[in-house]
């Protein structure tokens, strides 16, 4: 405990520059649509980063074969609904809306978590989940219609919002799935091995669809996507979980919409209009209610602490 308070706020600064780089990301992901296809800038993506851990990881991995042979059907599936489904969703996301409704919409991971969790792992959702969750909707829909409910699906114009909200969707299955197995390896064994998967499962996408050249419009896109967001990032998340907890750690998610607005209307251009401060709110504060605990069971968790 004493170690902690020793070096609290600099550990308050890890999960912030987590959350800033993948902030960042979403940026990255809608200006790079213009210069590269969805499945091209998803397989380099991985490639980076593949070939960045290999020289440090692939000799762990034979030494554990034998703890990681059971769990490949497992890693299988994470690799496709984390690393597959929801990164090529979401870079096809972006040739069709904004980093800034991106941003708004993949904050809404927790409200998904709670009903996939009620659904899989029979978690159910206490009343403050529900509220929440019904507040956060009606804000994404806002936001989704441009303030203009009536005229939500006589635009057709939102093509790009949905697929987002369908990737987000896989994200939470892949935080559900980790939730259930609780695959009992290094995690960075367990992201190398999701990692050479993901990249095998780009291969039929890649001869189907071809794959993009790297040229001068792309290729620090690619780098940042294979180094910060998909290596980076996720070390200093588990770095403050470890040191902090989990529940405080999650706290800075939230700033994700806030930090995607900012970095898309400086760098991007977009404008941050009433209809985002509106239906943002509306995701945020439901976000927040859904995460909230009963006194129940609160209590309930005290006593099985004791």
């Amino acid at each position: 405990m004493g170690q902690l308070s020793k070096y609290q706020k600099w550990v308050f600064i890890l999960p912030l520059i987590a959350v800033f780089i993948w902030s960042l990301n979403i940026a990255v992901t809608r200006y790079v649509a213009d210069y590269i296809s969805p499945a091209s800038i998803s397989f380099y993506r991985w490639f980076v980063a593949f070939i960045i851990l290999t020289p440090f990881m692939l000799p762990k991995v034979w030494q554990q074969r034998a703890l990681i042979r059971p769990l490949i059907g497992r890693l299988a599936v994470l690799s496709a609904f984390g690393m597959v489904l929801y990164q090529g969703l979401s870079y096809t996301a972006a040739h069709y809306t904004t980093a800034t409704n991106m941003g708004i919409v993949n904050a809404f991971v927790p409200i998904f978590t709670i009903f996939i969790s009620y659904l899989i792992l029979k978690d159910k959702p206490n009343r403050f989940a529900i509220v929440g969750s019904l507040l956060s909707f009606a804000g994404l829909i806002y936001v989704m219609s441009q303030g203009q409910l009536s005229s939500l699906f006589a635009q057709g114009g939102h093509w790009g919002d949905a697929v987002m909200v369908i990737a987000v969707g896989f994200y939470a299955f892949y935080g559900v799935f980790l939730k259930k197995w609780q695959v009992q390896l290094p995690l960075m064994t367990s992201l190398y091995v999701q990692i050479g998967f993901a990249l095998l499962y780009h291969v039929p996408f890649l001869l189907y669809l071809g794959l993009d050249a790297i040229d001068a419009e792309n290729a620090m896109s690619v780098l940042y996507a294979g180094m910060f967001p998909s290596l980076i990032a996720p070390l200093l998340w588990m770095v403050a979980v470890q040191a902090i907890g989990p529940n405080r750690t999650s706290i800075f998610m939230n700033l994700m919409p806030v930090f995607t607005a900012v970095i898309a209307s400086v760098w991007l251009a977009e404008q941050w209009t009433i209809y985002h401060s509106i239906g943002g709110i509306m995701i945020l504060i439901g976000i927040i209610l859904a995460q909230k605990k009963t006194k129940k069971v609160v209590q309930s968790q005290l006593e099985t602490a004791n």
